[in-house]
């Protein structure tokens, strides 16, 4: 069956820099993405993984090209139209955890979904369900980030991020302050978002987030430099790792 694009960039450029210190960090990329595919952008540092990401958001403008979301060419919005569309359509996970400290978690969540949603109560009852789908006991939301611990922050920071339904979950290096446990805690929430249909594109260079994803894009040299589709996540799976590594060695990785 073929998939749905909720995603479409054509030609897309981008530089920083001008004259003689310009750096171009893509020329000419096209990139389809595809509406329930968790899709894992991969490639070595400085190849513009987490400029991409933001382009594709549209939190970034590219310098040249078209980037359709959903059937909207986001490069053509004004910074406040895009504003509006980035909140009602994408939801960010990044490596550093933007909680507002003063507030709860719980405070954190309701305060993010009242920018779309008026309906408070409505807010809260979806917010109660995805604290239990990240295993965040209720104890925990009148709590603030400095008072437990990272993959909590980080998992709360998820919780906020989905708590308006958006069309696409965007990550960047979301496990990249975290220990182990706590990484592992927080990709259990991604693959139980995308269990549950959720769109997902995350940037990231860890092989084992990566394994979380259905398909991987490698990027390299400004350009899709390959692919490779996985079956769905499934833990100790052998075969599939063994897929992933294969591919990103041949990547040059």
């Amino acid at each position: 069956m073929d998939k749905q694009t909720v995603i479409s960039a054509k030609h897309l450029k981008k530089a920083f820099g001008k004259g003689e210190s310009i750096q171009v960090i893509y020329s000419d990329l096209n990139i389809d993405i595809y509406k329930g595919d968790f899709t894992v952008i991969m490639g070595s540092s400085g190849a513009g993984k987490s400029t991409l990401m933001y382009s594709l958001s549209g939190m970034d403008k590219p310098d040249g090209g078209e980037i359709h979301f959903d059937g909207t060419d986001i490069t053509k919005l004004n910074n406040d139209r895009l504003a509006v569309f980035r909140r009602k359509q994408c939801g960010f996970v990044f490596q550093q955890i933007y909680l507002i400290d003063k507030m709860n978690l719980m405070d954190n969540v309701i305060t993010a979904g009242v920018l779309t949603s008026k309906d408070r109560e409505d807010i809260k009852t979806r917010a109660k369900e995805l604290f239990s789908l990240v295993n965040i006991p209720e104890k925990t939301w009148r709590k603030t980030s400095s008072q437990i611990s990272g993959g909590e922050a980080q998992r709360a920071g998820i919780v906020r991020a989905v708590i308006n339904s958006p069309n696409v979950l965007f990550a960047d290096e979301p496990t990249g302050a975290l220990n182990s446990a706590n990484s592992g805690a927080v990709l259990d929430v991604f693959t139980s978002l995308h269990q549950k249909g959720q769109s997902i594109v995350m940037v990231t260079h860890d092989k084992k987030s990566a394994l979380r994803g259905n398909r991987i894009i490698y990027i390299k040299d400004g350009k899709i430099f390959g692919e490779c589709d996985l079956e769905e996540f499934e833990q100790d799976n052998t075969e599939r790792t063994e897929k992933l590594d294969k591919f990103i060695k041949e990547m040059g990785w």
